[in-house]
């Protein structure tokens, strides 16, 4: 892992990830940061004041790990309940120093402008949030209307939008948005092929910004929380796999810079996941072909989104092939044997006992003794490291600490 890394490339990550949630209707908040961005230069905003909107708009949904929340977002205008993923996002921003100044601005995103009149906050706070909201709600329709067809469909989206001039959003910013939306320009840049061009223009006009490992770490547990988020049968999974393989890597006496990225590694690792509809990570029994199917798209979206990253070549394999095997039957490249580096054996093994040990909607959490037996059938038919299952079984209590913050069962 570099020693600097680049904010910005972290942020576009983080958007990437975020944008998963949406399933089939990907790029939703890089499509909110455009249109954030366009409505912000007609308010006059500029340079560090831009770059925070934008910054803002990427993340405005970082509180949203659910799909079945995410339909809510994109199918309905409003809906009772709304402002609790903006509540979730404002507390999981503000927890980190490079982030906390975004907070203040998504954390009224779907709040209606006559409500936040009433509210003590600055002026510039208030719009932004309000301007984060418009072209949220805009991107709903958009998701309603069909991307190919805004040309046709704009202007319905836009009487829509002046509907609720006054109510909803500020009523300068419904002329604003009215104006800025009047051109074609507009409508076709939000098509995949134009956004991506337009974000990448703006990523290289942005300041550099290079942070240190100790603080990506921190941004890394953020990145794990949201996924963690996604299932009560999910908390706390990549958080203990992250313990669990770094002390591994620590009893296997590898290199203290190979260790941290062990435990980096182990945080991200499930980024993908985000892309997996609620209904099949928690079915309460064995999925079908076509979930399967849909499950092994995860870890290669974690390695997708890694390697967009300066530096992180390394974390986004090991992170990628936490689903491989030796034997070579695992997912999504097949590698086998020499193929698969010791961290990235560290992390499968790490995986897999970390979810053994978690209540699954299928099934109840697994006891030591059980863990180690199915870890030691899949080392028999080389499937894992036969070493590192038996540098866990020789420290079953510590591994079983390190992947659930608890004692052994024996040990309470």
């Amino acid at each position: 892992m570099t020693d600097k890394i680049d904010f910005r490339q972290v942020v576009h990550a983080l958007s990437d990830a975020l944008d998963l949630v949406g399933v089939d209707e990907l790029q939703h908040g890089k499509r909110v940061a455009f249109m954030a961005v366009e409505c912000g230069r007609a308010m006059g905003l500029a340079g560090d004041d831009l770059d925070r909107l934008y910054h803002a708009a990427l993340l405005h949904d970082c509180g949203v790990s659910s799909t079945t929340v995410h339909r809510y977002l994109v199918s309905e205008l409003d809906w009772s309940g709304a402002d609790e993923h903006c509540q979730r996002g404002h507390d999981l921003l503000l927890e980190h120093e490079l982030f906390a100044d975004l907070a203040p601005l998504i954390h009224y995103h779907h709040t209606h402008w006559e409500q936040l009149t009433d509210m003590d906050l600055p002026d510039q706070t208030a719009l932004i949030n309000n301007c984060i909201y418009l072209v949220d709600r805009v991107d709903a329709l958009v998701a309603q209307q069909g991307i190919e067809e805004l040309l046709f469909g704009k202007d319905d989206i836009r009487a829509t939008i002046a509907k609720y001039r006054g109510s909803f959003f500020a009523p300068q910013l419904v002329d604003i948005f009215m104006e800025v939306s009047a051109n074609e320009f507009f409508w076709l840049t939000l098509q995949p092929r134009h956004l991506g061009l337009y974000l990448s223009e703006m990523a290289l006009d942005g300041k550099e910004h290079p942070i240190d490992q100790q603080c990506f770490l921190r941004i890394a547990r953020m990145f794990a929380t949201i996924v963690d988020a996604k299932s009560p049968f999910t908390v706390e999974h990549s958080h203990g796999v992250s313990r669990l393989a770094k002390q591994l890597g620590v009893l296997l006496e590898l290199p203290e810079a190979h260790c941290d990225a062990l435990e980096v590694a182990g945080l991200l690792h499930d980024l993908g996941k985000l892309r997996v509809p609620d209904e099949i990570l928690e079915k309460p029994g064995p999925l079908n072909d076509r979930e399967r199917a849909t499950m092994k798209h995860h870890s290669f979206e974690s390695y997708q989104i890694l390697r967009r990253i300066d530096g992180f070549e390394s974390i986004a394999e090991m992170a990628a092939l936490h689903h491989e095997t030796l034997c070579g039957d695992g997912y999504p490249f097949h590698r086998a044997g020499a193929g698969l580096s010791r961290e990235a054996r560290i992390i499968a093994v790490a995986d897999i006992f970390q979810a053994l040990v978690q209540n699954r909607p299928y099934r109840a959490s697994m006891s030591p003794e059980k863990t180690m037996a199915i870890l030691q059938e899949m080392a028999d038919s080389n499937q894992l490291d036969q070493g590192i299952v038996a540098t866990v079984r020789e420290n079953l209590s510590a591994c079983w600490q390190a992947a659930t913050g608890e004692t052994t069962r024996d040990d309470r």
